[in-house]
């Protein structure tokens, strides 16, 4: 079996249904697609992300396309983040450093350059420190499928 077929046998079934009007499944599509351009962007320019596009576009394509959301998935490149987050809540260690920096270098920029009093950065903490927390938190690399290696014993 290929690692594509195994991939696609993993695909997870959409919890709720597809859309089903066709305006609304058009404008999910065109999202989806969107969203996988600003994640090829974000491959190749610093300080955009890349499995959060990818992620939401996966979330598109499920609602309108069992064909995109499959190749998605099963995408040599693009869908092992999408399979580790989905699967094991994986968030690699290069992405977690480039968010808490982004993160800590914006508030530090607003802080001292554009807020006039407390109120601005003390919501940005607010809502800074609670998400930092959240992807720092999260695992960096799935767990290990460790092989079992028959034990021969020696008996007198």
């Amino acid at each position: 079996m290929t690692t594509c077929q195994r991939n696609r046998q993993e695909l997870p079934r959409p919890v709720s249904e597809r859309v089903d009007g066709c305006m609304m499944r058009w404008c999910l599509l065109a999202f989806g697609c969107a969203n996988i351009g600003l994640g090829v962007v974000g491959i190749f320019l610093p300080g955009l992300p890349t499995t959060v596009f990818l992620l939401i576009a996966f979330w598109a394509f499920s609602k309108s396309s069992e064909r995109f959301q499959v190749w998605l998935w099963t995408h040599p490149r693009l869908g092992r983040p999408i399979r580790d987050w989905h699967q094991h809540q994986v968030i690699p260690l290069k992405a977690k450093m480039l968010a808490a920096s982004m993160m800590s270098l914006s508030f530090i920029y607003v802080a001292f350059f554009i807020a006039d009093s407390w109120v601005l950065p003390t919501v940005m903490a607010a809502v800074m420190v609670p998400s930092a927390l959240y992807v720092l938190t999260r695992a960096s690399e799935p767990p290990q499928v460790l092989e079992t290696v028959p034990v021969k014993v020696n008996r007198r």
